[in-house]
């Protein structure tokens, strides 16, 4: 997998190059992982809802035809982008995102900070209270399945002829205040953290160095 750091980038063209890249691969070319942030955008997936967009102000909205619903990209937040062909790798959808989501559980484990999974709610979870715990997250209460929870990571995917792109979004030091602006992920009041927040220095190329690592060894 060629792995490459493009630092921060646009979204529509690193949008229109991923469809580029997967609309010309041939069976053997070489999977690659992109690594990159944004300049502040709110992206919206297929299954977004024009009213879970609050109030975007100056921050551009996109349309895009990934998965999922409407969440923001900015500054400090790394935005990891697998072109993978998921028929050569020998898995499928369920496997691919599992794996996405392993790779940043794995990644704040490298930073002392358990990470977990809410059912039906794709993406990467953090106690707030305490995200240095090792206790599993225990049943959810009903009707609030992210009581005493902080979403730290994005995920949603498009596949293309058995190769994906889009990918996973980790928040490491953000300005958190447009996550306000909107119902990320179509969960209105659903808090944002990220590394910083919860007292995790480190700086982006670090932590992409991290996430590059772990989904380069677990989508080989």
């Amino acid at each position: 997998m060629e792995v490459r750091t493009l630092g921060r980038v646009a979204y529509a063209p690193t949008y229109q190059a991923m469809q580029d890249f997967t609309a010309a691969r041939a069976a053997d070319t070489p999977d690659a992982l992109w690594l990159c942030e944004h300049p502040p955008v709110f992206t919206q997936g297929l299954a977004g809802k024009a009213d879970h967009v609050l109030a975007p102000g100056a921050i551009p909205v996109v349309q895009t035809n990934r998965g999922g619903q409407v969440t923001y990209h900015g500054p400090g937040q790394v935005v990891a982008y697998p072109l993978v062909d998921l028929r050569r790798r020998g898995y499928f959808v369920k496997e691919y995102v599992f794996r996405l989501e392993e790779a940043v559980l794995r990644t704040l484990a490298s930073y002392g900070v358990t990470g977990h999974r809410v059912a039906g709610a794709p993406g990467i979870y953090v106690r707030l209270a305490d995200p240095f715990s090792h206790e599993r997250l225990g049943p959810r209460p009903a009707g609030n399945d992210f009581d005493g929870l902080g979403k730290i990571a994005a995920l949603g995917v498009k596949v293309s002829r058995h190769c994906t792109y889009h990918g996973v979004a980790l928040n490491v030091a953000m300005d958190l205040e447009p996550f306000a602006r909107i119902n990320p992920c179509g969960y209105a009041g659903l808090q944002t953290v990220d590394l910083s927040t919860i007292g995790v220095p480190t700086t982006w190329n670090e932590a992409a160095g991290r996430l590059g690592d772990q989904l380069a060894a677990l989508l080989s």
